[in-house]
């Protein structure tokens, strides 16, 4: 165990280094900078050449990265070009609005995704299952902004229920107007539950065709007895490569649902990166998003070993 959990936490120090390095020479390659990005058309050269001293864009692209590299391996990531304050405290409460969503649209569409799904299964055919799996076909169908818009028009523009923006003021926290989350969290989840609640039953479906299902109920074992500790556990093994691949998404996916909303998190704050050329913050919240991406896939193998005892992982 000890030398699989080196061996993982190595690839995902190399995998990260390999983003950051194709982040930065991204960016490096794109037209403008963010000193342009800041003085607008009013710039002139030797102001454009002054900004850009004082930022230290006019020293070479690898000393940069290296300066950078090294300083995030300390814990350092840099100032924010465009804001001119330390990275970790713009991000502090942009990665807690974010969390706000991903982890409450996880905690609800995950569980309710399965239970469902393993329903739709055991009842195959059934008008309920038909049902279940045309609506779940129309959420992942419809890309994120074109359910959140919906949702606007519906909820907010006619029946005028719900607020059409997420906005959250300085200062303050999300849960403080919980009633700006739902329609967020909403899109997010309907994404999510589709995904997630089809592999469950298309898994659940197999297994309970498999020899050792049908051998459980040859041997009179209780119906919900042979779904839960016989058909259940395996059919989750491929599910959890969805869900830990979702994770990684959720993270990723917020750049299209709060920029719908505009909810200040993670996705807004890496669009308004992309725009002003904001290298620092792009290369953390790339790095961030990466890191989950890694951590997520490194649960998965370990929820796969401990579901299935015939997987082992090495020690």
């Amino acid at each position: 165990m000890l030398r699989f959990l080196l061996v993982r936490f190595t690839l995902i120090f190399i995998t990260l280094a390999v983003v950051s390095l194709a982040i930065f020479g991204v960016t490096e390659v794109l037209p403008g900078d963010v000193a342009e990005a800041i003085l607008g058309k009013s710039r002139t050269p030797g102001a454009l050449e002054t900004l850009r001293e004082q930022m230290g864009l006019d020293r070479p692209a690898w000393q940069r990265y290296v300066e950078w590299i090294f300083g995030v391996i300390q814990g350092d990531l840099g100032n924010s070009l465009v804001q001119d304050r330390p990275v970790t405290e713009i991000l502090g409460s942009r990665l807690q609005n974010s969390l706000v969503l991903a982890v409450t649209a996880f905690l609800i569409s995950v569980p309710s995704a399965i239970l469902v799904g393993v329903w739709a299964g055991v009842k195959q055919g059934s008008n309920a299952d038909h049902t279940v799996s045309v609506i779940s076909l129309v959420a992942i169908s419809l890309p994120e902004f074109v359910t959140g818009f919906i949702l606007i028009v519906v909820f907010s523009s006619t029946l005028n229920w719900l607020p059409s923006s997420s906005l959250v003021m300085p200062g303050s926290s999300p849960l403080d107007r919980p009633i700006i989350l739902i329609m967020p969290i909403a899109t997010m989840t309907a994404v999510l539950f589709g995904y997630i609640m089809r592999m469950t039953r298309a898994n659940v479906i197999e297994a309970l065709n498999t020899n050792y299902v049908r051998t459980a109920i040859l041997k009179g074992l209780p119906r919900w007895q042979v779904i839960w500790k016989h058909a259940v556990p395996n059919a989750m093994l491929p599910t959890i490569s969805v869900i830990s691949i979702n994770v990684g998404w959720m993270l990723g996916g917020l750049i299209i649902v709060e920029s719908v909303f505009a909810y200040p998190g993670l996705g807004l704050s890496l669009i308004n990166a992309v725009n002003r050329r904001d290298l620092p913050m792009l290369q953390a919240i790339s790095l961030l998003i990466a890191a989950t991406y890694a951590i997520s896939n490194l649960f998965a193998d370990l929820a796969y070993a401990w579901l299935n005892p015939r997987i082992r992982i090495s020690s």
